[in-house]
């Protein structure tokens, strides 16, 4: 059942109080306010995603190779930095700091991006981009946690992942429509990327941090016994957590694999990013609901559907021959994203003690990037190997074996249970 008593905010003498009725219903100022910044942040991220290759390629006359160097050495930053940035806004107790400076740093990086001449400067400005995610993204989502109640953390992640991921279906599209006023010309598409971005590293000067209150806790929960007693270290229940995620992270290879498979049943490139677009708004519409819903049936619930959910989407890639078969696949995709993104974060950061969300969510974020390097790698032998089939049966094996693992798992008792 939802919770009957009204969720209090944690800091209520800071004026960011969460609002007490309607849609809004336990969510504050504050993630109201990056779910804003994220989606401006991924409109300009995703207005690029589809034009980098051939920016690399054909404007800058890179290498196919070098483009996947660029990309792997992009993303390699930003899953080490992520542990690193969390653990860091730990132990200062900010948050603000690390969300404006990686914001900040992602919107310069693609006007840098624009104005270079030679992949080596490209390299830089991918890097510098991703280098901005990483600062931001581990001290953000624990800054998400503080600002509302536990009771409503599930519906505050998923507002969040639905805000982020909406900007994934503005951007492509407002890059195609953009193309076709500049008569194709990518250099000036990647330079009107760069609007968005700044206003989301703006707008995120309003976000406050937020400073815990002492209040009294007659029962200690499980997290904060081992938390005293192991001096900041992450319990174990969060280990297991993080073990079991990582058997369905080291399959879960990029999406431009469930891209190219659209690709190679037929379908031209425009074709291709609206199917893009379409994922990402079933993913952007039911976020929120499927956060919410978290926050009522339990964390490991969602995240075991959600996983049976990816297996069977992938079975379906392996063996669709329509582009009929690939619409319904790409919205189911959607929903297995919207029941995992969000509340896998909910579940790691209920795990732990507030002092040390930043960490977990970073060790998270480290999790998922480094298995989707591992994966990427894999699938890419596998597809040019035996074939795409196998690619996503990989894919569907290790979403199994992960689902298995949280089913036989029960985390122990205190803010674990409640997740559970």
């Amino acid at each position: 059942m939802k919770p009957e008593t009204q969720p209090q905010d944690d800091l209520a003498a800071s004026g960011d109080g969460s609002y007490r009725s309607g849609p809004l219903r336990g969510l504050s100022r504050n993630v109201l306010l990056l779910g804003w910044v994220s989606f401006l942040a991924d409109v300009s991220s995703e207005m690029l995603y589809p034009l980098i290759p051939l920016f690399l390629t054909g404007v800058l006359g890179a290498p196919v190779g070098m483009v996947g160097l660029i990309e792997g050495c992009a993303e390699a930053v930003a899953s080490i930095l992520k542990p690193l940035a969390g653990r860091w806004s730990d132990r200062l107790g900010r948050r603000r700091r690390f969300i404006v400076g990686g914001y900040t740093l992602a919107a310069l990086a693609k006007g840098l991006l624009a104005m270079a001449g030679s992949w080596p400067l490209a390299l830089l400005a991918r890097v510098t981009d991703r280098f901005g995610k990483g600062l931001r993204s581990a001290p953000r989502d624990a800054l998400l946690s503080d600002s509302v109640d536990r009771a409503w953390l599930g519906k505050a992640l998923g507002v969040h992942r639905g805000m982020d991921t909406l900007g994934a279906v503005v951007g492509p599209l407002l890059a195609l429509w953009l193309l076709q006023l500049n008569n194709d010309n990518l250099r000036q598409v990647l330079w009107l990327a760069v609007v968005p971005g700044l206003l989301g590293a703006g707008l995120v000067l309003l976000v406050r941090d937020r400073r815990r209150q002492e209040k009294a806790q007659p029962i200690k929960t499980v997290a904060a016994v081992r938390q005293e007693a192991t001096g900041g270290s992450l319990p174990a229940d969060f280990h297991r957590y993080l073990l079991i995620w990582a058997l369905f992270a080291f399959c879960n290879s990029s999406d431009v694999f469930i891209l190219l498979r659209a690709s190679e049943l037929g379908l031209a490139t425009t074709s291709v990013v609206l199917l893009y677009c379409l994922y990402n708004l079933s993913y952007a519409l039911a976020s929120p609901f499927l956060g919410s819903l978290s926050d009522i049936l339990g964390r490991r619930s969602l995240l075991i559907a959600g996983l049976l959910l990816f297996a069977l989407v992938y079975c379906g890639f392996a063996f669709a021959s329509s582009t009929l078969h690939l619409v319904v696949l790409f919205l189911i995709y959607g929903l297995y994203m919207a029941a995992t993104e969000g509340v896998s974060k909910a579940f790691a950061m209920e795990l732990v003690p507030a002092e040390i969300k930043g960490t977990a969510s970073g060790m998270l974020g480290f999790t998922a990037g480094a298995g989707a390097l591992v994966a990427s790698i894999v699938a890419g032998l596998l597809w040019e190997g035996p074939g795409p089939w196998l690619v996503f049966a990989y894919g569907a094996s290790g979403a199994l074996l992960a689902a298995i693992g949280f089913m036989l798992w029960k985390p122990a008792g205190g803010v674990a249970s409640k997740a559970a």
